[in-house]
């Protein structure tokens, strides 16, 4: 039959989360009964000790002594206590009491007693029907603390040089105290590799110095468990120097008796401790090993150490008090061997060997566990140790010695194991495991719990199991039973067993689910069996959508001051409430009004250096938790470089260096170097030099006789830092000028001098006082000598009486206090121009057509130009009529032609004109003399436009027209040329007639014209070269007379007088309603409907087949403004064509003639001909024109 097993009931755990259930197992688990209400009710257990005091207890004396013992059990334990091996009877002690419910001794020494009373060896046995368990033996001891030993301290004198041990010797205390050496202020004594405190107390002196005078070597030992300090006596040392210990014998002896003391002289070094060339060291395994050798000598030694056949534990091993002592943390047998130290100094080696051997106290390889069976089952109690020397293993039972413990037949003992069969209820028990040797001992404590008991399900009912998708999902089953209960678990009401290949089962009952899904939700039940009965449970498991951030928050580089937002969306099951948390650099934000946080946004403004760094976006529900983060880098231009230094100073180059600023998280790309000149330019910064942003010197170049003072600026991808601080001044030497004056000239302003000109140097150009130009010229086809004159700093100079423009050579040539500049460059000039002597010859002139002409002429000889040549100027005019002429004064126009050309165009002649010309040649100082007027004629051209156009005394057929002839007719008038269409009711254009009118008229009658109807007039003048611009009118003839007659003799009958009756009747109705809605502001129907269709049905006639097409003239068809009117004359200038018919209205502002005829008013413009013969146009009808009135 297997061991029983029994499963501790699990608290309730979130779901999602894995459950730590703990369970008790078999021989190697050390486990306990759970301690679940349930079972405590009815399931007893074993004692078991839980806490009690350290095996080497000292106690404060001042204070009571507790000597802790606790232990738990089913029913619980009673206490007992032995001392020195024998039953300590604390109800005879009035000082000692037990606390209840506990077997924890309280010894109160406080009010009386004294705590060395109670030392000894206690140890607490807890017991109670199911066994004993017994503590440690607990060796109580109380702390010491005494005090030094009286004793005289004579001053040490030592010679400068020699070796030195002060020994602290302190007093031997419990525990041991801690050793230091100070002064009499409480100050540490400084050590160093020359002086050290050793493991034992000591203070080591490898070599003394003067400055190792002191009287107050005081030597402390502190006891911490009493918290006292003990203080040795203070030792004085004077350490004098070879000239005082002279001074000293020679006042003591004679000249005859005194050969003076010598200096220490330099040694190998030898070891102050450990003594001799070998020692032994024994540590125990877990402690730490430390190995210490101190030498003297002179120089001071240097300590190494190594292993011999082997290394020294990488990670374990330390070096102290200035590589004086070797400690190796947790100590093994494999640290056991020989460990050697050096002393070197220049003049020697000495070497210690010490024989390192670790013992152990025992340790556990398996320690003893509980043991939990049912009747009739078999089991073992393993308790093995190791150690150095090898522990002894003794069993105990209840706390006795299991040799004469009652004898068990269940039981068998095989030295470090018992081995048990076929157990029963009654033979519980508690077994002790001792294992010892020389260097101590463990004891443990393992109950073997015999019970019988049916499965019991100790997780609660009806839990409720949330967990995110694609998690895993845990489903707790803790259970107790003996035997060992088998578990099963179904999902749903009817379903089978669950099976490994995809479930995990666990031993402690938990059903895992690795991967769960939506179709995982359910009810699940977990069953418990036994062969004493059987137990379920039922569980719920519901799967949640995980938490996502579908929009995470994105990197952000940003300018200081600025604003920066991140931005974090986030998608949830709609059964779980997230709570958003923003975190920077995973702590809460900072309590600052500049962060924002609303629904999905955090908004930092004004950003500062502070803000910099990782901003995290976490979403957390009951179930889950998910994030994300960015990472906020705040940027600004560089701070400006500070300690600026020159160095290197010579006298054309200096070297700068500098400090770079903080480039606030943006790398600097350049440095930029300017310069100030305090001596010619205080206070103006130059570009000097750039240099790579990972630089921080420069060479730079200097010129000579300049007060520099140079400043750095860094420049970043965000942009440039202010100045630094101005460097020192720094004075360079002065030198000749390494320049000329540039821009040299030589440009005479008067006939007889010539003008020298250049660009001076500036004061950074002078390189040095007393800047100065030297002037030089001579004629540049001569054979004279170079004429020179020194000037002072200015920037012209006039040579007089030169011939007129006559070519010089000239040069000019810096020079100071120091020297002259290099021979400068010679460039050419001329003195002073003069007028030009002869005009240009053989004018010919070619006309091109009516308004170009094309002239030629000779070029006049170089040498009467005197001077530089232009080119050639032609004036023309064009000759006026004699009436003319006395009203306006001539005028001419110029045109000129650069260089040396001998031809010319004039364009924009007048037709029909003529024209005289005349040419000359022009140079720097001006025109020269005028050629001979040439004249010319152009031929005739196309006329301008009529000047006006106006129509008058129209009558029922007929219609005069009057006009002015063009402004300019640019020939000889042939003839006019009238064409004219007529325009119906739907603003259609009729057949285009046209007529020739002889040119000398001023006024044509058209005749029979439809009456009543509206015509529209193309109108321009002819010449032999062709047709000019047109100029258009339009206007209506009258209403027919004869109609009139007739309907008034129609009118004379009497059946027709009350017709007409009744319609003026209504007439006149009409018409005073009309004025009645005028006056109110109304608008006229005729209104509307022109604000409505915009004259939209105006058609031309279509060119193809005659027909009346959509009359459209964008330009004549324009809203005459309010107010505006026609000129009562009729007459329409071509300037103030721009108005159209639509401008008038369509009759809206006619007027009546006195028979009741209706004129209207109409503008003519100037418009391109239209196809002839193919518009014409129909009159509305005066009945029209009485309705649109309506």
């Amino acid at each position: 039959m297997p061991p029983l097993k029994i499963m501790p009931k699990k608290k309730h755990l979130s779901a999602g989360r894995v459950p730590l259930i703990l369970f008790l197992c078999q021989m190697i688990g050390a486990l306990d009964v759970p301690l679940d209400p349930k079972l405590l009710d009815d399931l007893v257990q074993p004692p078991t000790i839980t806490q009690q005091s350290p095996k080497d207890y000292i106690v404060d004396p001042r204070e009571n002594i507790v000597i802790q013992c606790e232990a738990k059990g089913k029913p619980p334990p009673s206490f007992s206590w032995t001392r020195n091996g024998t039953h300590f009877d604390i109800d005879k002690d009035p000082l000692v009491t037990m606390k209840p419910g506990s077997g924890t001794l309280v010894i109160n020494i406080i009010t009386e007693g004294k705590a060395e009373t109670y030392e000894g060896v206690y140890q607490c046995t807890a017991r109670n029907e199911r066994g004993a368990a017994v503590s440690n033996n607990i060796v109580v001891r109380p702390s010491r603390s005494p005090l030094w030993t009286k004793e005289r301290l004579e001053p040490i004198t030592l010679r400068n040089g020699q070796s030195l041990v002060l020994p602290c010797r302190p007093p031997i205390g419990l525990p041991p105290a801690i050793i230091f050496w100070m002064d009499n202020s409480f100050q540490r004594l400084p050590q160093s590799e020359r002086v050290s405190q050793g493991l034992n107390g000591d203070l080591y002196f490898s070599n003394v110095l003067p400055e190792d005078t002191r009287e107050d070597y005081i030597c402390y030992a502190r006891f911490n468990h009493t918290q006292t300090i003990q203080q040795k006596q203070p030792i004085s040392l004077k350490v004098i120097s070879v000239d005082e210990l002279n001074d000293t014998i020679a006042a003591n002896l004679s000249d005859t008796e005194f050969y003076g003391a010598k200096p220490s002289k330099e040694r190998p070094p030898t070891f102050l401790t450990p003594e001799g060339n070998e020692s032994l060291k024994e540590e125990l395994r877990g402690n730490v090993l430390s190995l210490e050798c101190i030498a003297e000598g002179l120089p001071t030694p240097i300590i190494y150490w190594i292993k011999e056949d082997g290394t020294l534990p990488v990670n374990r091993t330390f070096y102290r008090n200035f590589k004086k002592t070797l400690q190796i943390t947790q100590v093994t047998e494999a640290d056991s061997g020989n460990y050697q130290c050096i002393a070197k100094n220049p003049l020697g080696a000495v070497h210690h060997t010490i024989a390192v051997t670790v013992k152990a106290a025992p340790y556990w390889i398996a320690a003893p566990q509980n043991l939990v069976l049912s009747p009739g089952e078999n089991g073992t109690l393993i308790c093995r140790a190791n150690g150095n020397p090898k522990p002894r293993i003794a069993w105990l039972t209840n706390g006795v010695p299991i040799e004469i413990a009652p004898e068990d037949p269940s039981r068998k003992i095989d030295g470090d194991t018992i081995i048990f069969s076929n157990v029963q209820e009654r033979l519980s028990a508690v077994y002790q495991c001792n294992a010892s040797n020389e260097y101590g001992y463990l004891l443990a404590n393992a109950f073997v719990n015999v019970l019988a008991e049916p499965p019991r399900i100790l997780t609660s009912a009806n839990i409720l199991y949330q967990v995110i998708a694609n998690r895993p999902a845990f489903l707790d089953c803790a259970f107790f039973g003996s035997p060992l209960p088998t578990i099963e678990w179904f999902k749903g009401t009817k379903g089978s067993a669950l099976h490994e290949d995809i479930y995990v089962l666990h031993d402690n009952g938990t059903l895992e689910i690795p991967v769960a899904q939506k179709d995982s939700t359910g009810t699940y039940t977990c069953v418990a069996r036994n062969k004493l009965g059987m137990a379920k449970n039922e569980v719920h498991l519901e799967i949640k959508d995980p938490t996502k951030i579908i929009k995470q928050p994105e990197h952000a580089v940003v300018q200081r001051g600025s604003k920066v937002s991140f931005e974090c969306k986030v998608k949830h099951d709609h059964t779980l409430i997230p709570t958003i948390v923003w975190l920077k650099d995973h702590g809460e934000l900072p309590n600052e009004e500049r962060f924002s946080v609303d629904k999905d946004h955090l908004v930092v403004t004004d950003v500062s250096d502070d803000d910099g760094g990782t901003y995290t976006c976490a979403a957390n529900t009951t179930l889950d938790r998910v994030s994300a983060s960015a990472v906020l880098r705040v940027v600004d231009v560089p701070n400006p470089p500070f300690d600026l230094e020159l160095t290197n100073q010579l006298d054309k180059s200096v070297q700068l260096t500098w400090t770079p600023g903080d480039d606030n998280n943006s790398p600097i790309t350049k440095f930029i170097i300017e310069y100030e000149d305090a001596m010619h330019e205080a206070g103006v910064w130059h570009h000097q030099a750039e240099v790579s942003g990972t630089q921080t010197t420069a060479q730079l170049k200097l010129s000579p006789y300049v007060n520099y003072s140079f400043r750095v600026m860094a420049e970043n991808n965000i942009g440039r830092s202010v100045p630094s601080e101005a460097s020192e001044q720094y004075l360079t030497k002065a030198a000749e000028p390494d320049q000329n004056p540039t821009a040299v000239e030589g440009l005479g302003t008067e006939p007889d001098n010539l003008v020298i000109t250049w660009k001076p140097l500036n004061g950074f150009e002078s390189n040095g006082p007393g800047l100065q130009y030297k002037v030089s010229w001579r004629q540049k086809d001569g054979d004279d000598e170079w004429t020179s004159v020194v000037v002072a700093n200015v920037s012209k100079y006039i040579v007089s009486g030169t011939p007129t423009f006559v070519p010089y050579l000239i040069k000019v040539q810096a020079l100071n206090d120091v020297g002259f500049a290099p021979e400068p460059a010679v460039v050419m000039g001329h003195s002073g121009e003069d007028l030009p002597m002869v005009a240009p010859g053989n004018v010919r002139v070619n006309v091109v057509n009516s308004t170009l002409a094309e002239v030629h002429w000779d070029p006049v000889p170089l040498k009467s130009v005197r001077g530089h040549l232009q080119g050639y100027r032609i004036y023309y005019w064009k000759v006026q009529s004699s009436s003319k002429r006395n009203r306006r004064h001539i005028e001419k126009k110029i045109l000129t032609f650069q260089g040396s050309k001998t031809h010319g165009m004039l364009p924009g002649l007048q037709p029909y004109s003529h024209y005289f010309l005349n040419v000359r040649v022009v140079n720097g100082k001006g025109e020269g003399p005028a050629s001979s007027d040439r004249g010319f004629h152009t031929p005739e051209g196309v006329p301008s436009a009529p000047s006006s156009l106006k129509i008058v005394n129209p009558t029922l057929d007929s219609l005069t027209l009057e006009w002015d002839p063009p402004s300019h007719p640019n020939g000889v008038l042939t003839e006019y040329t009238l064409k004219y269409q007529p325009i119906n009711s739907t603003h259609e254009l009729g057949p285009l007639v046209d007529l020739k009118i002889p040119a000398n008229k001023t006024r044509w009658t058209l005749k029979n014209l439809n009456f009543s109807t509206r015509y529209k007039f193309y109108f321009y003048a002819q010449t032999s070269v062709g047709s000019g611009s047109q100029i258009t009118e339009e206007a209506i003839t009258t209403v027919d007379e004869a109609m009139a007659s007739r309907q008034v003799d129609i009118a004379t009958q009497g059946w027709f007088i009350g017709l007409m009756c009744a319609v003026a009747l209504l007439i006149l109705i009409l018409l005073i309603v009309c004025f009645v809605r005028r006056n109110k502001g109304g608008k006229y129907p005729v209104k509307e409907k022109e604000d409505a269709h915009a004259d939209p049905e105006i058609q031309p006639m279509k060119e193809d087949d005659g027909t009346f097409g959509e009359y459209s003239d964008a330009e004549d068809h324009k809203p005459l403004k309010k107010g505006s009117r026609t000129p009562s004359d009729r007459t329409v200038k071509k300037e103030d064509s721009d108005d159209s018919l639509v401008d008038y209205g369509e009759g809206v502002n006619g007027q009546f003639n006195e028979d009741g005829s209706f004129i209207g008013q109409y503008s003519g413009k100037k418009e391109k001909e239209p196809a002839e013969g193919n518009e014409s146009s129909e009159a509305p009808s005066p009945v029209n024109a009485m309705n649109s009135f309506v």
